[in-house]
């Protein structure tokens, strides 16, 4: 092959992205210099931060360039190889998604074993999503056994793993918010004690499901989440705080929460957190993922869209909520 297709950033969204914000760009396959290696992608990861790195402001993560491939998590094979320690025909995980064919310092890429788990996992439940699931509810929010744990965006990549963790670990209650009654069933199916359609009232919804109040708050949403937790929580309450999707495509400042006094007299944490700062914990989380996975207690969905041309229309359905659990590309 000597033909690489690759999604370019057309232009800077003013609230929602549109299919004319990408642009599907031809090039040649690359060829790697010294120490390099060229990977055929096979799948790609859309994530809700990609967002806020189409703005060109300052964050945590330099913003994409204009007229430029994006770039996030893929995985795929090694197809050249200018480095010693990687062979060709090895899998390999990196961050230079949005591209069949990816050119990369070999030591950007971390080396998987196929053999252990479909290689779209690495992308979702033994990846980023699922470390960001593990640390934020475990280390940052710091659960307890016999606590309640209310998770918002539940359905999705990380809120599932969320919800399914916080079981394992012995929480009293898990509660999980999600945005049509399909997700809703399955959530009851992952093992949620209660599950509810925001567009039924959070606030109402969530006074149902938690009688006894909140005792942890994994906020992938903010706005109405974030105030109708707060409310809902009990004196010390934790919150980590991984997202607020249900802010990113807005162009006036949120309406919620309203509420924010209560942090004083509740004595709450709101904690934000970034996956990146909690490398630690990774052996801790492989080990007990692994395990859940190889005896059944663990499950994780996938929606997987084919083509890269059809990568836009992917990251659009994951801002609408028409993924369940990880939004996938196959490239």
């Amino acid at each position: 092959m000597t033909s690489n297709r690759e999604i370019h950033l057309a232009s800077r969204p003013q609230g929602w992205p549109t299919e004319d914000t990408f642009r599907l760009v031809e090039t040649e396959v690359p060829t790697p210099g010294p120490g390099q290696i060229v990977v055929r992608n096979q799948y790609m990861s859309v994530d809700p931060y990609m967002r806020g790195r189409m703005n060109d402001v300052k964050s945590y993560v330099p913003p994409f360039a204009l007229d430029a491939p994006l770039d996030g998590a893929a995985i795929g094979e090694v197809v050249a190889s200018e480095a010693a320690d990687v062979a060709v025909g090895t899998t390999v995980l990196h961050g230079l998604g949005w591209r069949e064919y990816a050119l990369l310092d070999a030591a950007a890429a971390r080396p998987v074993d196929p053999s252990i788990a479909p290689v779209s996992a690495y992308l979702s439940v033994l990846g980023m999503t699922g470390l960001t699931a593990y640390a934020g509810l475990l280390e940052v929010a710091a659960m307890k056994p016999g606590e309640t744990v209310f998770v918002s965006a539940a359905a999705g990549a990380v809120g599932s793993l969320v919800g399914q963790i916080a079981r394992l670990k012995g929480a009293g209650r898990v509660i999980g918010s999600a945005g049509s009654p399909a997700k809703v069933e399955r959530l009851r199916a992952l093992g949620f004690d209660a599950a509810f359609d925001y567009h039924d009232g959070v606030r109402e919804s969530l006074r149902e499901a938690a009688p006894d109040g909140v005792d942890v708050y994994f906020d992938n949403v903010g706005g109405d989440h974030l105030e109708a937790a707060i409310s809902a929580m009990n004196l010390h309450g934790r919150a980590a705080i991984c997202g607020m999707i249900g802010q990113y495509n807005a162009t006036e400042p949120p309406a919620a929460p309203r509420n924010l006094a209560l942090v004083i007299g509740k004595r709450l944490t709101l904690r934000g957190f970034l996956v990146n700062d909690h490398n630690d914990v990774r052996a801790a989380f492989v080990r007990d993922v692994s395990g859940w996975l190889r005896d059944g207690t663990l499950s994780y969905d996938e929606t997987i869209v084919d083509g890269i041309e059809n990568a836009p229309a992917a990251f659009l359905g994951l801002l609408r909520g028409d993924n369940l659990g990880k939004m996938l590309v196959r490239v």
